[in-house]
């Protein structure tokens, strides 16, 4: 496995309560217009120093950016998406999370994002981190302009065997 994959040691890794539920709303900018107490609980981050920001506050370098690109495919086509994401702590902990996101309306008209997360299972991370480092050791040999197709010929190498999509992998999970 490649070293730059592994969080350094440092890093904790944050296994959520099963009972937790993070629950975020964003404008349609990915702004974060809101959070609930277990979001702040989780993240180390207070509600004001959340609110206004991008959610990239808590993005972290082990997620694959093929999978954030699936995922923003996903929500311009106005579609829920589904998905595994690994977060940063304000103390640069790490959390996993499965992640339902999904449009909302106001008059109509897209007015942003409804996400809430709860905790994976571990048998699900035992598949998704080996494909994720995966991902990841893919885009960092890529050169730049081939890192989102390198990312996403990884992931649908790994799941089109068996699945028609993203969605249907992780939910089977």
């Amino acid at each position: 496995m490649d070293q730059s994959l592994i969080p350094p040691s440092n890093h904790q890794e944050i296994i959520l309560p099963e009972d937790a539920f993070i629950v975020s709303k964003t404008d349609h900018d990915s702004c974060i217009t809101y959070v609930n107490q277990s979001f702040c609980q989780i993240s180390g981050y207070t509600e004001n120093e959340l609110i206004g920001h991008n959610h990239d506050i808590v993005r972290n370098d082990l997620m694959p950016h093929g999978i954030y690109n699936l995922m923003w495919e996903h929500l311009k086509a106005e579609e829920e998406f589904f998905g595994y994401i690994v977060n940063r702590n304000k103390d640069n902990s790490y959390y996993w999370t499965l992640i339902n996101v999904t449009p909302f309306y106001d008059q109509g008209k897209l007015s942003g994002y409804f996400a809430v997360r709860r905790a994976p299972s571990q048998e699900s991370l035992a598949i998704i981190k080996p494909l994720y480092e995966t991902m990841c050791k893919a885009e960092k040999d890529a050169p730049s302009e081939l890192l989102l197709p390198m990312s996403s010929a990884v992931l649908w190498q790994a799941i089109t065997k068996e699945y028609q999509s993203y969605a249907e992998f992780v939910l089977s999970l």
